[in-house]
């Protein structure tokens, strides 16, 4: 039979759209298909992504080799990517680190300094004093030492990046389908696509599933991959003039509290499509998972958890006593977590079906290597150890007796 397209990647988020610019300059017969944006989140019922935003931290500085090398591949491709769509995405404000003073090898700190080495790294160390005199919008406690990234470092706009990433794709002639995938079936010598709307199906010799924290959903895969979608609420603080001159020349910034897990990321301000100008801040605390559709979609729904919001507004005070009588508002988002903590990228029971999946919640800075990833995988059939196959080999759940 003669297939509609040779792959098809389903998912438009920022691993589904680079894996498909990619596969545009290496073989011809490529879609990509999911759904846009919602016009109305709060009243939408179907699937979402985490990408609709304004800002995420970009950065090299990292405690894990792979994932320190998955952004520097993609940081060397930002600035072809933006001059190629005419779309711009890379803010590089620097992204500052600061927590109590290190040892060699040991906590996030420590064993970032140590990759930072081994790549050579651009890190500049600094002493509590110099740190806060070199920051003055922060109050950090007078013992942190700071270690800030200048160059290649700072922030990107999701939303743009993921367009820049369609464009580029659509150009090289991938055909971008705007609609929900709800069904997979691996038919023997090809592929069935079914999507929401009349029940089209689309054919493909192999299928690339992209889609985040929804790739367990709407029997997308042959079987479960062994994931944990986690709720995550990112609290915003409305600027005015007063408050830009105060933050307007900050980095990105990750502050850690005595421990790695106590910590808060900020991005600096940014304007958003409402017209106003936002500085925003999140963590990563929160129990709750979600394991359906529904589930998720209404997470996605809501502003997020209220408790949360109240402790990430109140630390960020501390942090930033400037940022007293702004407006706080707050909004949902999910991070996708693996068994390994890396991406998966791989084939599943189906030699025809590969996910490409499993940010970790810091994989928008990687993820146009991400996507490379699997677009190597479509066209090989396997990632070497120049691209980490062994590290990022799926999990799925039915191995685990779940």
């Amino acid at each position: 039979m003669a297939v509609d397209f040779k792959v098809i990647v389903i998912g438009r988020g920022m691993m589904g759209a680079a894996a498909a610019r990619h596969l545009s300059g290496m073989i011809d017969g490529i879609a990509l298909i999911g759904p846009g944006e919602p016009s109305d989140r709060k009243n939408h019922q179907g699937v979402f992504a985490s990408h609709y935003d304004e800002a995420c931290i970009t950065r090299t500085f990292d405690d894990n080799m792979v994932w320190a090398t998955l952004a520097d591949r993609s940081l060397d491709r930002y600035a072809d990517i933006e001059a190629r769509s005419g779309i711009s995405f890379f803010s590089e404000v620097g992204c500052l680190f600061a927590g109590p003073k290190p040892r060699a090898g040991e906590g996030y700190l420590g064993r970032a300094l140590d990759v930072a080495g081994v790549l050579d790294l651009d890190v500049e160390t600094l002493d509590p004093a110099t740190l806060r005199g070199r920051f003055p919008q922060f109050n950090i406690d007078g013992s942190f030492h700071g270690f800030f990234q200048e160059r290649r470092a700072g922030h990107i706009n999701p939303r743009a990046l993921v367009r820049a990433q369609s464009t580029l794709a659509q150009a090289g002639g991938v055909e971008v389908i705007d609609a929900t995938v709800t069904g997979v079936r691996d038919v023997g010598s090809y592929v069935e696509v079914e999507v929401e709307v009349g029940g089209k199906t689309y054919s493909a010799e192999r299928i690339l599933v992209a889609a985040g924290g929804f790739t367990n959903f709407n029997s997308l895969l042959p079987e479960p991959v062994d994931v944990r979608v986690a709720a995550r609420t990112v609290v915003f603080f409305e600027l005015g003039e007063r408050e830009l001159e105060t933050f307007g020349s900050m980095p990105a910034a990750i502050v850690f509290g005595e421990t790695d897990d106590d910590h808060v990321y900020i991005l600096p301000p940014v304007p958003y499509p409402d017209g106003k100008t936002y500085l925003k801040l999140g963590g990563d605390t929160e129990a709750q998972v979600f394991e359906t559709l529904e589930s998720a979609g209404e997470w996605f729904r809501s502003e997020g958890n209220p408790s949360e919001r109240d402790i990430i507004a109140a630390t960020a005070q501390t942090l930033m006593p400037g940022l007293a009588g702004c407006p706080i508002s707050s909004a949902s988002c999910v991070a996708t977590f693996t068994r390994t903590a890396y991406p998966y990228a791989g084939f599943t029971a189906s030699s025809r079906i590969a996910v490409l999946t499993g940010g970790n919640f810091v994989a928008a800075k990687s993820s146009d290597e991400i996507g490379r990833l699997g677009a190597v995988l479509m066209t090989d059939g396997v990632l070497g150890p120049e691209n980490f196959g062994e590290q990022l080999t799926p999990v799925m759940r039915a191995s685990h007796g779940r």
